[in-house]
């Protein structure tokens, strides 16, 4: 695919303001976590720009470099993630994946028992934007390696 007219030289306000909406999802919640669902809603997604650009973001925040190894298959890893991060983890994917049978009510709760509702709202609000990035990115062509935010 040909790297296409990116939407902040083509739409800048309406990037703006998703730049604006992607801050506030991140406000009080854990940077870690944060990197670890815009990593594994990206593979879903098959957006290797943002995997690239968070699994980056993450290296330079020091977080494990065995963990990001394992986030793909989480599911078989339980000791390199704690339980809120698997919790977020599987909230990122039920919600990525979100016509293929929603969030259950057992996930719902289990995400209630490890974020309080704050928390639980920017999870769900962080977890919406990196799905958002993923398809502008995929729609517009973005390689990997290609960080725009490192063009400044």
């Amino acid at each position: 695919m040909t790297q296409r007219e990116y939407l902040g030289k083509t739409s800048p306000a309406a990037y703006k303001a998703m730049v604006g909406l992607q801050m506030a999802s991140a406000a009080g919640l854990d940077p870690v976590i944060n990197e670890l669902i815009k990593i594994r809603s990206s593979q879903l997604n098959g957006c290797a720009y943002c995997v690239h650009m968070h699994v980056s973001d993450a290296l330079e925040m020091g977080i494990d470099n065995e963990k990001l190894h394992m986030i793909a298959v989480w599911h078989e890893a339980p000791n390199f993630f704690t339980d809120r991060e698997r919790a977020a983890l599987q909230y990122a994917e039920a919600v990525t994946r979100i016509g293929d049978g929603g969030v259950s009510d057992e996930l719902h709760a289990r995400v209630q028992e490890q974020f309080d509702p704050a928390e639980a709202g920017q999870l769900l609000a962080a977890i919406a934007m990196i799905n958002v990035w993923n398809r502008v990115a995929l729609a517009t062509g973005r390689v990997a390696g290609t960080d725009e935010r490192l063009a400044s």
